[in-house]
């Protein structure tokens, strides 16, 4: 009988920096390598704990001072668009949506240049080449999926690759229990489509096909107006001290609808 133990994952530490979110405020990270025959294993165990991935990486902040950073899911099951909501998916009805392996394409970083420029031209990406945007599609040991978003065009049959302008794309790990949003970005130039809120319209649509419970957003930062956008999409769960815990969110949900 092998009674061989594997070895568990090894975690660390990084020196406190800048948060990129809150000023004045410090950040640190702990965080753990997602390789080998266990990394899809891990990286449902962490996503669930409150990590995140980052090509090969599993981390979650470890700030001493700050807990503003916090985990979010949606439940999927429960899941109604409000009318703004709506009006974003009839907004976009001109759009196809297509699941890929982990590859990167020129078309792709050429959009993603595009978003980088408008959007963070001073983000710690700012500087990304091609390059380091290759590796942060492919370098990954569990299961993720580029979907990219066209407009529909006439003539791309039932088993070709559709055809069409690009004008998102999302980097997306398929988990146990539902979809994690690793990163994505769009053409900043079609405001009037909303496309953020129509590529997590789209997951929970992907997630309910699949019979799973969950959309994972990344973290909320509370204070922080970027991301407000996250608490919309209501009832969620939010990663507590004692666990999961579900968040409605009504008041503050009124303020920001």
């Amino acid at each position: 009988m092998n009674t061989q133990v594997k070895p568990s994952p090894q975690f660390y530490l990084t020196a406190p920096a800048a948060c990129p979110y809150l000023p004045d405020e410090l950040e640190r990270k702990v965080f753990t390598h997602l390789v080998g025959e266990r990394a899809a294993d891990m990286n449902d165990l962490l996503t669930q704990g409150g990590f995140r991935r980052s090509q090969n990486i599993a981390y979650r902040p470890a700030c001493e001072n700050c807990r503003a950073c916090v985990s979010v899911r949606i439940l999927a099951d429960e899941f109604r668009p409000t009318r703004s909501m709506r009006r974003v998916l009839a907004a976009n009805t001109d759009m196809i949506s297509a699941e890929y392996a982990a590859e990167p394409s020129s078309e792709q970083y050429s959009l993603f240049r595009q978003y980088l420029d408008h959007r963070h031209q001073n983000g710690g990406m700012s500087d990304m080449s091609v390059l380091d945007y290759a590796m942060m599609v492919e370098d990954t040991h569990v299961s993720t999926k580029i979907i990219e978003y066209r407009l529909r065009e006439e003539g791309s049959g039932l088993y070709q690759r559709p055809k069409g302008e690009l004008i998102a794309v999302a980097l997306t790990d398929v988990m146990s229990d539902g979809l994690s949003m690793v990163y994505s970005f769009y053409n900043p130039d079609l405001a009037h489509r909303s496309l953020g809120t129509f590529m997590i319209l789209d997951h929970l649509r992907k997630v309910q096909a699949r019979g799973l419970p969950y959309v994972y957003l990344g973290y909320w930062v509370k204070g922080s107006r970027k991301m407000d956008y996250k608490v919309k999409f209501l009832p969620q769960e939010h990663l507590m001290p004692r666990g999961w815990e579900r968040f409605t969110g009504d008041s503050l949900y009124d303020e920001l609808a």
